[in-house]
């Protein structure tokens, strides 16, 4: 009769996935991974989105009259629009550009328009008028002074409008900020100096 060789287990051998230790450094390590995904969002730096927007136009206009080709009159709208500031976009921690105009309608409602805008996605990206000087290094101090909050940004590219409070102070803001809120970081400043 033939031996069968016998097999033995060396008990100090266990499978990796037994020790507790590396069991619980897995488990902690996925928890870990799905937390960074759902703050950070690194696919939004992939993302686009593209707005635009139309020059916005008072809620009351002038109507004058104008000829018909049939020979009727017609009134026709026409309403002025006053730029209270412009400035031109500058990078911040991502690279933005484009340019951002205040401007007053007929009807006395004010309008952050951005045009030829650029910039990229992120988690909790919002549109601010600041009081503290654009263009710095210092991209976290946006929030240190005044400022007037507009909204999220609607897109990365395009045409948008931000229509500003009635009662905001315009006095003093001095920069358009496009503000991730999440990492307290400007994306991009624009220079408006406003009265």
């Amino acid at each position: 009769m033939s031996e069968q060789p016998t097999r033995t287990t060396n008990p100090n051998r266990r499978s990796l996935l037994r020790r507790p230790l590396v069991a619980w450094l897995a488990v902690a390590g996925v928890v870990a991974l799905a937390v960074g995904l759902v703050l950070f969002q690194p696919w939004r730096l992939l993302t686009r989105s593209v707005v635009d927007e139309p020059l916005p136009v008072a809620a009351t206009m002038v109507a004058t009259p104008t000829a018909d080709p049939s020979g009727t009159t017609r009134p026709s709208t026409t309403a002025s629009v006053r730029v209270l500031g412009e400035g031109r976009f500058v990078d911040g921690e991502h690279a933005t550009s484009g340019t951002a105009r205040v401007l007053a309608l007929a009807d006395g409602t004010r309008v952050l328009r951005l045009e030829g805008f650029s910039t990229s996605d992120g988690p909790d990206v919002d549109v601010w008028l600041t009081d503290q000087p654009a263009g710095d290094a210092d991209w976290h101090r946006y929030d240190d002074g005044r400022y007037v909050a507009l909204g999220d940004l609607k897109g990365t590219d395009g045409n948008q409008n931000y229509v500003i409070p009635a009662d905001a102070d315009l006095g003093g803001l001095t920069s358009v900020v496009i503000w991730c809120d999440r990492f307290d970081v400007a994306f991009g400043t624009a220079a408006v100096r406003l009265a």
